[in-house]
């Protein structure tokens, strides 16, 4: 047996994890591990953990991330409408940056919270930053 099969079946481990779920609890704002309990303490305060099934959530490092993806996506979003609102719709400047603002002000509050909870599923799901140090503890 090579050293790599012995990493080949170390491997499951880590893969036992769905990676589609934990984001989607993620993004409903829930726990990742078992999508009952809040993951947020407020509108982007991170809980210590998961009052239902006692998931750590401090190893989390979301950081800008979330925030970048929604500028990303808000601005990708906006775009469009601006051309259209420019060349179609003609609307007055006042009138135009005032429906703008508020609609980009509205996107950021709702994604936000969201896109960080998607990112701290993915982390959960994928062990990053500390996620699953504890079953690795009681496993080894």
């Amino acid at each position: 047996m090579t050293p790599h099969s012995n990493a080949a079946q170390a491997r499951p481990a880590a893969e036992d994890r769905p990676l589609k779920t934990a984001m989607a609890r993620g993004w409903r704002r829930k726990c990742p591990n078992c999508g009952n309990g809040p993951l947020l303490s407020g509108y982007l305060k991170v809980a210590d953990h998961c009052p239902v099934c006692d998931e750590e959530f401090h190893h989390q490092r979301a950081d800008d991330g979330p925030a970048y993806l929604t500028i990303l996506i808000v601005g990708h979003l906006m775009a469009p409408l601006i051309h259209v609102m420019y060349v179609r719709l003609q609307l007055e400047p006042l009138v135009m940056a005032t429906l703008l603002s508020v609609l980009c002000v509205a996107l950021c509050l709702i994604l936000l919270p969201r896109i960080k909870g998607a990112f701290i599923g993915l982390q959960w799901a994928r062990r990053m930053h500390g996620f699953g140090q504890s079953e690795a503890a009681s496993q080894g």
